[in-house]
């Protein structure tokens, strides 16, 4: 089991957090997004480490930026 912490910014809304949680779920090899609004940061726990241009990739698809 492998736990990364991204902070992703751009997130104004309930909607949003839904629609970033929604595309890296998608990911194989995720088990869970947990996302806070309030400070941005994303918890992806996966069964295997996941690659930063996979998250990256899929962060982008929800329209927001994961932060350098």
């Amino acid at each position: 089991m492998a736990t990364t912490t991204y902070t992703v910014t751009g997130m104004t809304c309930a909607h949003c957090v839904s629609s970033v949680r929604e595309e890296i779920g998608k990911i194989d090899g995720v088990t869970s997004v947990d996302v806070d609004l309030a400070s941005g940061a994303v918890r992806v726990d996966s069964t295997a480490p996941v690659a930063d241009a996979d998250i990256v990739a899929a962060v982008d698809e929800a329209g927001y930026e994961v932060a350098a």
